[in-house]
């Protein structure tokens, strides 16, 4: 599958720029492949500098409140200064690697609603840098990911929504400004538990699974949370019932506490 973002034109009369990405569908730890075209306009252009890279935008808490950013987490460049001739045609080849703690933004086939994550074009001519619009991906859970999802399916859990939080977590082998939080409503077995937030945590081998349980309010006092981590094997997940594994925690917890 070819995916096209056409880019503006670089000036009047100036080169025009499109990047394509061979396939928009991405795991963590995968490459994106693709390549930027250049078409030249009716004018020579000196071409500084060519570069793509990964953009997500972020929910930060700021003074004022709220407000959302655009962070880039990882960037390529694309060999060194060239000049367009006019009507010339440069195709520029890329592999832009996923970084492991990309967010994942596609579970069963849906969009996860509240991510933005995609390939961003930045182009230096002549003392100025031009951004292409981003051009999305879908970032697919790897298989571990994959099977601790499954396991709150199995459980009931529905999904309510996912963000971008700048900052970091705690404890955990986090590198990038920035985490993902996918939040789940707790099924009705679960008396005490309004809903859990869920972040996954990678790098190449193993992954933080950090878990966020959120208790209704007026269950023996006001609504609290409670925390839970454990490390995941990305090559030995399937050794684990996961389901079963969350549910005795959740038991546990909940027992502990009253909630259940």
């Amino acid at each position: 599958m070819v995916f096209k973002k056409l880019m503006a034109s670089l000036g009047a009369g100036g080169a025009s720029v499109e990047t394509v990405l061979f396939e928009e569908n991405v795991v963590p730890g995968g490459v994106a492949q693709g390549e930027v075209r250049i078409q030249g306009g009716t004018v020579a252009q000196q071409i500084e500098g060519l570069s793509v890279g990964l953009q997500a935008r972020v929910e930060v808490e700021g003074e004022d409140g709220e407000y959302k950013q655009d962070i880039e987490f990882t960037r390529v460049q694309l060999g060194g200064a060239f000049e367009v001739q006019p009507g010339a045609v440069h195709s520029v080849p890329f592999g832009l690697e996923i970084p492991w703690e990309t967010p994942i933004t596609t579970f069963l086939g849906r969009h996860l609603t509240g991510m933005s994550v995609g390939v961003t074009t930045h182009l230096a001519i002549a003392r100025a840098v031009d951004s292409g619009d981003l051009d999305p991906v879908n970032v697919h859970p790897v298989p571990a990911q994959q099977a601790i999802l499954d396991a709150f399916g199995q459980l009931g859990f529905s999904f309510k929504s996912a963000d971008l939080e700048k900052g970091h977590i705690s404890g955990t082998r986090q590198r990038l400004p920035f985490y993902q939080e996918i939040e789940f409503h707790a099924p009705s077995q679960y008396r005490g538990l309004n809903e859990v937030e869920l972040s996954f945590v990678a790098d190449g081998r193993e992954m933080d699974v950090v878990l966020e349980m959120d208790k209704k309010p007026g269950m023996f006092g006001s609504g609290s949370d409670t925390y839970r981590s454990f490390t995941v094997d990305l090559h030995a997940y399937a050794q684990t019932d996961w389901a079963a594994y969350l549910n005795q925690w959740l038991a546990e917890v909940g027992g502990k506490r009253n909630w259940f």
